[in-house]
């Protein structure tokens, strides 16, 4: 342990202690912009400076160890003046375009110059133009509004490890971006969102569909419904001021019904039927002795990470396509024919935690139904945003229910939406099937990870070896293990964002901590409400839900019917990016 001084107070904190978190732990708030506690410490805003008596120029808290003895100001007149001065320069090459700007009111730029008075800039010039990039069916970049603290490639190399962004050209033109400051659409990039996520301002940001519903619902022409994801249903709360991880799903359903949707049905309806799929094909593999192990499909990101960087893993993934993916091709065969709709007129829009969704959708083979399975899919954000367009409060709102017949779901379907969910909900169903047995401990804590799981799972006459990986780096470790011969597993989770779909690119932003660790915990919280909802469920698995038994005896027949496969199976596709075998990534 050793001691210092920061603004008159004694702190004393463990060796090796940034000045930085120093301050923060005796409560003095040391502003920063490109700092992420344990992802990213560039030093690269200097917004974060202070002054340490005996140095004769300023230093940037974030790198600066802390020493026994040192003396350091945080809110000296000179400190203030720099720090202002660099916000100065900063808004002397940024859009002012705070009144029409996604982020506005949720943007650390704009928190910073209220903080610090800037109401005038006394620094004038010239300004970058860039173009902005909206290839990306997901993703729009607006390099104007980068502010180069990198957080965008902290994220994507050490989390996702895609590898997507670096700094290209060179001073004052410098930026961050692809290659060659290219498209995302060149590049190796799995749409996850996460880089919007940690953005402080609206560099990144999604692309947004609420244009495209509000004009399916204002065609009496069209027949519009929606699927809500899971997760949906305990973070869009955070936005009307309940705590973190509060349920809101009859609240959100009324909501729904406020905006026009014709009806409104639960997207977890869509993941009881993938773990009936899924459930089976992976019991067709343990029957035909592999290919091992069977990695879920549930994630498109993750999908698209594996068919870009582990080509030759394409057959371990499930051919079972995603919950929105199969409630899609439901809703335009199944429905349409129990409502007597004509499917062409049925629109389907998605409600999502997702960025990645968005392509999804858009993938050729996702037309099973005969025409585009869904239409439309907004993120959170955007179901949020459309939410206070129209003056809908959620908290006035007395909670409805869910239409039927694709809003039953069980309490496995809710549980998709948390890490380790999908593998808890197909184990629920793969145990009992495999043993004859009914499963006794429905909770399956062993399979819920915090950033890597490994479980091993006695059913019936299998010893099942299962794995659960929490980001699309920690499925990279794991993959170079087995690919090494380290380690064997029959089925294996991934999901691209922390926490799972709880922590999804699409979701609210979450800009109260700068500590990376923290925010993961923020996202992870909102599973509580996830777990609470499946305990209040009548039914628990999959296979017992009546709205699924239902489906099978009068539409599909059975799991892995000739029927089923053709709506709800799609082969995946080797895209493979070098020429050379992927390198391994180790911590």
């Amino acid at each position: 342990m050793i001691t210092l001084t920061i603004d008159n107070q004694q702190v004393t904190v463990e060796e090796g202690t940034s000045v930085l978190e120093a301050a923060r732990q005796a409560g003095i708030d040391i502003p920063t912009l490109c700092y992420l506690k344990d992802l990213n410490a560039p030093a690269a805003c200097r917004v974060c400076i202070v002054q340490v008596e005996g140095r004769p120029t300023f230093d940037a808290s974030c790198v600066l160890p802390a020493e026994n003895g040192m003396v350091v100001y945080t809110n000296t007149p000179e400190v203030l003046a720099a720090r202002k001065q660099i916000l100065e320069l900063f808004l002397s090459d940024h859009p002012f375009e705070c009144l029409t700007c996604e982020r506005s009111l949720n943007c650390e730029l704009q928190r910073l110059a209220k903080r610090y008075g800037i109401r005038d800039l006394h620094i004038e010039g010239e300004r970058n133009h860039f173009l902005v990039d909206d290839l990306s069916p997901s993703v729009v970049r607006e390099p104007d509004k980068c502010i180069r603290c990198r957080r965008c490639i902290a994220v994507c190399e050490d989390y996702i490890t895609a590898f997507v962004y670096r700094m290209v050209e060179r001073s004052f033109q410098s930026i961050v971006g692809p290659a060659y400051n290219g498209s995302l659409m060149e590049t190796s990039c799995i749409y996850c969102g996460q880089c919007i996520t940690v953005c402080p301002t609206s560099a990144l940001r999604e692309k947004d569909s609420t244009a495209l519903v509000w004009e399916a619902l204002a065609d009496p022409k069209r027949h519009v419904v929606v699927q809500t994801a899971p997760s949906i249903r305990s973070t869009i709360s955070e936005e009307f001021g309940f705590p973190v991880g509060t349920p809101v799903e009859g609240q959100m359903v009324a909501a729904l019904r406020r905006l026009g949707f014709d009806r409104v049905f639960d997207d977890c309806f869509g993941a009881d039927v993938c773990v009936m799929e899924e459930s089976t094909e992976f019991m067709e593999r343990l029957e035909k002795g592999g290919p091992f192990p069977q990695f879920t499909s549930c994630c498109p990101s993750w999908v698209l990470f594996c068919e870009k960087f582990y080509p030759q893993l394409v057959d371990n993934l499930s051919e079972v396509k995603s919950p929105q993916q199969i409630f899609g091709a439901l809703a335009k065969t199944y429905y349409a024919r129990q409502a007597g709709i004509d499917p062409a007129k049925i629109f389907v829009v998605s409600i999502m935690p997702c960025t990645s969704k968005k392509y999804e959708l858009l993938r050729p083979e996702m037309r099973a139904s005969g025409f585009q399975d869904v239409d439309a899919e907004l993120s959170t954000r955007e179901f949020i945003q459309m939410l206070f367009q129209a003056g809908i409060d959620i908290k006035k709102l007395p909670p409805e229910e869910f239409d039927s017949p694709l809003g039953s779901a069980s309490g496995a379907g809710i549980i998709f939406g948390s890490t380790g969910g999908v593998m808890e909900a197909t184990l629920r169903t793969v145990y009992e099937r495999l043993s004859g047995k009914p499963l006794k401990r429905l909770e399956l804590k062993e399979v819920r990870s915090q950033e890597y799981k490994e479980a091993v799972i006695n059913a019936g006459p299998y010893e099942l070896k299962v794995a659960v990986a929490r980001g699309t780096g920690a499925a990279r470790r794991l993959i170079d293990r087995m690919l090494e011969g380290k380690e064997e597993y029959h089925f294996v989770e991934v999901m691209a964002c922390p926490g799972g779909c709880v922590g999804g690119g699409g979701q609210p932003i979450y800009t109260e901590t700068n500590d990376w660790n923290e925010q993961i915990t923020h996202r992870v919280m909102r599973s509580r409400g996830l777990y609470e909802l499946d305990r209040e469920k009548e039914y628990r698995k999959a296979h017992e839900n009546p709205a699924v038994k239902k489906l099978y005896a009068e539409f599909l027949g059975q799991p892995g019917s000739p029927l089923a496969r053709k709506l709800l199976h799609s082969p995946h596709i080797s895209r493979k990016l070098y020429a050379e075998e992927p390198l391994l990534v180790h911590d």
